[in-house]
């Protein structure tokens, strides 16, 4: 059984093979961003710190394009999902960020949510077939292609840096403060 903190957050395991402790750490982080999201409301999700433009629900909806990004298309080679296959990237590169604030703190969650389920299951497909050194199935147009564990370590370090971030905003729209 895995052991929770005070937050909910699930402990990595202290003594675990590569991918156990990968995906131990993975799921720390996603669920430290979790937290730092809880509970707010549309205005909280908008608020912003200082100069930055940048809000929890951009950077919700910001990591599920990511989740989908290197899980779906990356690893499993699969289409665009929706909401992104629909998007004019060219018209605004950063729309994820841009049009969180037309959704409500609900639709941000589930969007989030499933696709962390999504890349769980793409996860799970992908080490059913193989280890953490096989390569993604999409390649760029110079042929790179990263394996399993980069993709691991680089959403590791996705969240890592997000939640900084996210440690940042929710201290300034109510005080919460913690990790």
């Amino acid at each position: 059984m895995t052991e929770l903190d005070e937050q909910g957050r699930p402990e990595p395991p202290a003594t675990a093979d590569e991918k156990d402790t990968l995906l131990g750490f993975l799921e720390f982080q996603r669920a430290t961003f979790a937290w730092k999201c809880r509970g707010l409301d549309a205005k909280g999700l908008a608020a912003t710190v200082a100069a930055s433009s940048m809000t929890l629900g951009g950077m919700m909806k910001h990591l599920a394009l990511v989740e989908d990004w290197w899980f779906s298309q990356w690893l499993a080679g699969l289409p665009e999902p929706a909401p992104w296959d629909t998007v004019d990237w060219d018209a605004d590169a950063d729309w994820d960020w841009h049009s969180a604030a037309e959704n409500t703190p609900e639709e941000l969650e589930g969007l989030w949510q499933e696709a962390v389920e999504r890349s769980r299951a793409r996860v799970a497909d992908a080490l059913a077939a193989g280890d953490l050194g096989q390569s993604a199935k999409r390649r760029n147009d110079k042929g790179w292609s990263p394996n399993m564990r980069w993709i691991l370590c680089h959403m590791i370090e996705e969240y890592a840096r997000h939640n900084g971030h996210a440690d940042l905003i929710r201290e300034a729209v109510d005080g919460t403060t913690g990790e």
